[in-house]
């Protein structure tokens, strides 16, 4: 079933903000961790999902068995695609319980294809700690769900999959927002937690009818709270400065400023000269906010919105390329629709993935239409109950 939003359809956005998960993935993954500067060294300009993996040449154990390049995506759109799952199964909206016994199933008892594994696993074998941590809360721990992110690694876990509930509260970003910290609570806290609501507003906003970037941004910032919001205004604010520089002083500047608020810099391959070194990194802190988010919606900036060139000034700045640029996709494919979509570059990403990313948000439309119709239906018995008190009241 398809509904129009504005002049787009909603299933043309999901669609276009799935490809964006997908894309922006497979295109980042194949340089995560490397520095702008490691990337310029080996690649110049990274622009095809084709690219070679930097750490293809190292042995299978530095690599851990693991395969990228060529279109191949990592755990951004798996649990991206875990979330719908969870919605297509509840059909209804999600809080922290869902993700003690949703994704719980979903990651570690459910499973699927791994592309980079290259075989059939349980998603938690693929997964970074601070992931893996939703199953030891939960099942292990048995936690008040809600409490299920309090004293994970904070870091950007749950805004690279949480787009989802920016299109089932589409045209929403406060509700998405409250759905995406009700949810997330399970999995991450602080900065952590907080930028995977501002991320699921940002990708509600994007379905506004006739709205824009700058308008999409605006919702984002209104919501946001603390260091999340600061990095923000102070990225974006750089960003209009910016227009028209060099893309080396962009991504300079644009470090400079997160540098304020978060303390990792280039430095973000764990290694055993880590163990035992004091670090704020990853710490709970009302001042501090992840730097994929405020980076990705910077680029857009820069850009203007353009869907390739801002995913790929993206992932070209370096460190957490793979989740920037999942975020950058989700929020321009919900915001512009299925014209960003390159039909070679999908046929080759089902390809190589073994998956279907038309049929996959084909069928999570049908189910944020049923939820949205649920919302509309209960409004209405809501406003009628009012009117009736209100009547009563009255005599």
């Amino acid at each position: 079933m398809t509904t129009t939003v504005g002049s787009l359809s909603l299933n043309g956005r999901i669609r276009a903000m799935m490809f964006g998960v997908a894309y922006g993935d497979a295109i980042g993954a194949t340089v995560e961790k490397l520095s702008a500067a490691e990337i310029s060294e080996r690649y110049g300009r990274v622009t095809s999902i084709d690219m070679e993996w930097h750490r293809m040449g190292q042995s299978s154990t530095a690599r851990n068995g693991r395969v990228r390049g060529g279109g191949i995506i990592t755990d951004d759109t798996l649990m991206t695609m875990c979330l719908m799952s969870i919605y297509n199964d509840t059909q209804r909206h999600l809080d922290a319980w869902d993700m003690a016994a949703g994704m719980v199933r979903e990651i570690a008892w459910t499973p699927r294809w791994v592309p980079e594994l290259q075989r059939e696993a349980m998603l938690i074998e693929r997964l970074f700690y601070p992931e893996k941590w939703i199953f030891q809360r939960h099942q292990l721990s048995a936690c008040d769900p809600r409490l299920g992110g309090v004293g994970n690694m904070v870091n950007c876990g749950a805004a690279m999959y949480i787009a989802p509930i920016g299109a089932i509260n589409a045209c929403d970003p406060k509700a998405a927002y409250d759905e995406a910290i009700a949810f997330a609570s399970g999995h991450q806290q602080s900065f952590g937690l907080e930028a995977a609501g501002v991320l699921a507003a940002a990708v509600a906003a994007a379905f506004v009818p006739g709205t824009t970037l700058d308008k999409v941004i605006q919702e984002a910032i209104a919501v946001a709270k603390d260091g999340t919001q600061k990095a923000i205004i102070e990225i974006v604010d750089a960003a209009r400065r910016l227009k028209g520089a060099e893309y080396t002083d962009i991504v300079e500047e644009f470090h400079n400023i997160i540098g304020k608020y978060s303390p990792m810099g280039d430095d973000v391959v764990h290694s055993v000269q880590k163990a035992g070194r004091a670090t704020d990194a990853y710490c709970p802190s009302r001042l501090n906010s992840i730097e994929e988010l405020p980076i990705a919606l910077g680029f857009a900036v820069i850009n203007e919105g353009d869907f390739y060139k801002t995913i790929q000034d993206g992932i070209n700045s370096g460190r957490d390329t793979d989740s920037i640029g999942v975020m950058t996709g989700a929020i321009l494919g919900a915001l512009q629709g299925e014209d960003v979509i390159d039909q070679a570059i999908a046929s080759q990403l089902n390809r190589v993935n073994k998956f279907d990313l038309f049929i996959t948000a084909d069928t999570f439309t049908d189910t944020v239409i049923d939820i949205q119709n649920k919302d509309s239906q209960r409004d209405i018995e809501k406003t009628t109950a009012r009117k009736n008190l209100a009547l009563a009241l009255s005599k």
